[in-house]
């Protein structure tokens, strides 16, 4: 793991969030590596231990995510609204996986029953990940994200497509002055906005002076 010294200031705290099946915790996984980042699954905090289907104590589960937000470096990711808001103060970037309802279903169904889940629960899970955006007064809901990204005052990007999410992810690759440029205009048609187009170079320049980012 990176000394936290080494990890940019706008990149120790990330919070990424997105309906089921976006694609959280395969960018989580990405950038975790990348700057050497503590992992946080948060359905690995609200479920029981290789329980999943059975909360563990709603008061546990917030004094756990305070405790882990309180930490110098750390990846958060999940479709917990609620545990978000939480960790939210001590957030340095926050990304918002907005993909439509199909494209998300689409990875559900590619997965398949993951866990020894049922036939029943999957269906369960395939229609709750299709009502993101007509759910209403809940926080695991577009609304509550769309509230929570827009209140926000640090670092944001926010990213609708799997396109968005490679150039986002190819940003933190080294490229040439060529590169660099095509990425800056693909960033701002990506919706990210300006401050997190300037993390990305950080990333980037670092990686690029960083020998042990530069040999994975």
């Amino acid at each position: 793991m990176k000394e936290q010294s080494d990890i940019p200031v706008a990149s120790r705290r990330i919070v990424i969030m997105g309906n089921g099946g976006s694609g959280k915790t395969w960018l989580a996984l990405s950038l975790a590596e990348r700057f050497g980042l503590p992992l946080v699954h948060l359905d690995d905090v609200h479920w029981e231990p290789s329980r999943y289907g059975i909360a563990r104590d709603r008061a546990v589960v917030h004094e756990d995510v305070r405790t882990l937000a309180a930490g110098e470096a750390w990846l958060i990711e999940g479709v917990y609204g609620l545990y978000v808001n939480i960790a939210l103060p001590r957030t340095t970037t926050l990304v918002w996986l907005d993909l439509s309802e199909d494209e998300c279903v689409a990875n559900i169904r590619r997965r398949g029953i993951q866990g020894g889940g049922s036939q029943s629960a999957f269906d369960g899970l395939v229609k709750w990940v299709s009502e993101y955006r007509v759910r209403k007064n809940n926080w695991n809901s577009f609304d509550a994200h769309l509230k929570l990204f827009e209140s926000f005052s640090g670092h944001k990007t926010r990213l609708t497509n799997r396109d968005e999410i490679n150039v986002f992810m190819e940003s933190f690759l080294p490229m040439s002055a060529d590169q660099h440029d095509w990425l800056k205009a693909a960033a701002q048609r990506a919706h990210s906005t300006a401050d997190v187009f300037d993390v990305v170079i950080e990333a980037v320049e670092r990686a690029e002076m960083d020998p042990d980012i530069r040999r994975r």
